[in-house]
């Protein structure tokens, strides 16, 4: 029998109070707590994700905000289990050509849109192709997909004009969601009205984004996955205030929070019974952080200088100290998360201030009577948090081997454009997602073909070496897993050496949650998953 508490059954429009004290009285549990093996139905959560997303289906966006929403509502073809093996979603089966030249799926039968049309075939063809046009990674990650084909209402074809080894990883749902054909054909797609009130054949469909305060999400009854989703309703909630989003979950206001937790409040947070820390990687798109040099200046042009700021940086203590141990140590372009591609024994540039300061003194830049050798300018990604923290790390860091360092902070846009369009910068401290292959997340940042001011998260530095351009091209449409490997690990050593950037740490992924909250994370998508498995202990 299912178990449900009244207190927080699926809510309408009407009855939905927009006030922050109305939505924590409806996602608070009551009654006692006990030990369940298995889901029961029922219940509410809030997730506090931080910054509100532009849209709520990435369909022609790649906004990080909108990853906790999007599959809930719009799936793709796939899932992934812990060792990133493929699982069946709206396909059922698939193959690929022993060319690599040729996709094949069989889509689930008997699904329904949230408006109740047939899902069929059409939709998938006319979904990939929007993405290849419309997505700023799909132009790249689908740039080989010739024709989607509809073989039958069930089934459809993909063909590549050449290999694309990373494709098969490639069908998340919050990375390549499937949309209906019948409300997007015709339509301007960044535009359409649904990328804000999504119509999709997920667990959950969309009640309601009121903006500044939660999206509002209540379960599919008509689910092609029934008894599944467990949940009455999912309320994602945008507290960006540190303090608040720390008051909203010791208080119960919110379930999980996903962001904004400061470094500081963590170790308290473990101690609180009702809660979990959760610090669990998420492969399918892990972050790392890092210095990109600007090599159009004359000073970072210049390999030792670059050397000598690997070796005038303690990343250890911006490990401990800035990131209070929540973070690895990152001595490559790939993070550890991404085991697949992880090459364990780069060379390091340890920390030695001595060696610092002969590098610079080879490099032909003496200190002056003043004590300075040069100027650089700093810019943090974010005003706030690690980022500022590292880079006026790094300005303290530099001033000892005589680099003068003025550190400028602004807004994220800002940011964006100074360093992507406008090239007003010498060092950027910077996050950027490997994701879930290195050919889609990680050749953006160093192929000398993707240097391409005034768009966002590409080369910023101009870094050009043909060998690393080879390696990457080759690397893209290599299907034997084996020589692929080798082939960034090439890369990877190449890069190490050449330092356009200084990788610094991979930051843990920490998620504070509910005890009561079970099933939060299935398989490598970590929160980004379409949620049908969580269930509550009630």
């Amino acid at each position: 029998m299912s178990i449900r508490n009244p207190r927080i059954l699926p809510l309408t429009r009407r009855a939905f109070l927009l006030s922050t004290a109305a939505i924590a009285a409806v996602t608070a549990w009551s009654g006692p707590s006990f030990a369940q093996s298995e889901p029961v139905q029922g219940g509410s959560i809030s997730i506090n994700i931080g910054t509100e997303p532009p849209v709520l289906v990435l369909i022609a966006h790649s906004a990080g905000a909108a990853y906790y929403i999007s599959g809930k509502a719009t799936e793709s073809l796939l899932t992934y289990d812990e060792d990133f093996n493929p699982q069946p979603l709206l396909a059922t089966e698939w193959t690929v050509a022993e060319d690599g030249l040729r996709y094949w799926f069989k889509l689930r039968e008997g699904v329904k849109w949230h408006d109740g049309e047939d899902f069929t075939a059409e939709d998938v063809a006319f979904s990939i192709l929007a993405l290849k046009e419309h997505h700023p990674r799909g132009r790249a990650t689908f740039a080989s997909v010739e024709q989607a084909n509809v073989l039958a209402p069930n089934e459809v074809e993909l063909i590549l004009s050449k290999p694309a080894p990373f494709l098969l990883s490639a069908f998340a749902s919050f990375e390549a969601p499937i949309v209906p054909k019948h409300l997007y054909e015709g339509t301007n797609i960044p535009e359409n009205p649904h990328n804000a009130a999504p119509i999709g054949t997920g667990p959950y469909k969309f009640v309601e984004w009121v903006r500044g305060s939660h999206a509002l999400f209540t379960r599919n009854e008509n689910y092609w996955g029934a008894p599944k989703p467990h949940l009455d309703q999912i309320i994602f909630r945008f507290i960006i205030d540190p303090a608040a989003a720390v008051a909203a979950i010791e208080t119960g206001e919110v379930q999980v929070s996903t962001t904004n937790i400061p470094l500081t409040d963590v170790e308290r947070l473990k101690a609180n019974p009702n809660l979990v820390v959760d610090t669990r990687p998420a492969p399918y798109s892990p972050s790392i952080a890092r210095a990109e040099f600007n090599l159009e200046n004359p000073y970072l042009a210049d390999i030792k200088v670059r050397h000598a700021i690997a070796h005038a940086v303690d990343k250890d203590f911006i490990v401990n100290t800035i990131y209070l141990g929540y973070a690895t140590r990152l001595d490559g372009p790939v993070s550890p998360d991404l085991t697949r591609f992880f090459t364990p024994d780069l060379p390091k540039y340890e920390f030695d201030p001595a060696k610092a300061d002969a590098l610079l003194d080879e490099a032909g830049y003496p200190k002056g009577a003043d004590g300075w050798r040069f100027k650089l300018f700093i810019d943090p990604t974010q005003p706030s948090g690690p980022p500022k923290q590292t880079a006026e790390y790094f300005a303290q860091a530099l001033a000892k081997v005589g680099i003068q360092v003025e550190l400028r902070t602004q807004d994220f846009a800002t940011f964006v454009k100074r360093v992507f369009t406008d090239r007003d910068f010498d060092i950027a401290i910077e996050g950027m997602s490997n994701l879930y292959d290195p050919t889609v997340g990680i050749q953006r940042l160093y192929w000398s073909k993707n240097f391409k001011p005034g768009v966002p998260f590409t080369n910023g530095s101009k870094y050009s070496n043909p060998e690393v351009d080879r390696l990457l091209e080759a690397a893209a449409v290599e299907v034997d897993q084996a020589k692929r490997v080798e082939l960034f690990n090439q890369f990877q050593r190449i890069v190490v050496e050449d330092l356009p950037t200084l990788d610094i740490v991979t930051p843990a992924v920490l998620t504070i949650y509910d005890k009561r909250v079970q099933n939060l994370k299935v398989g490598v998508e970590d929160l980004w998953s379409n949620g049908a498995d969580i269930w509550l202990q009630q």
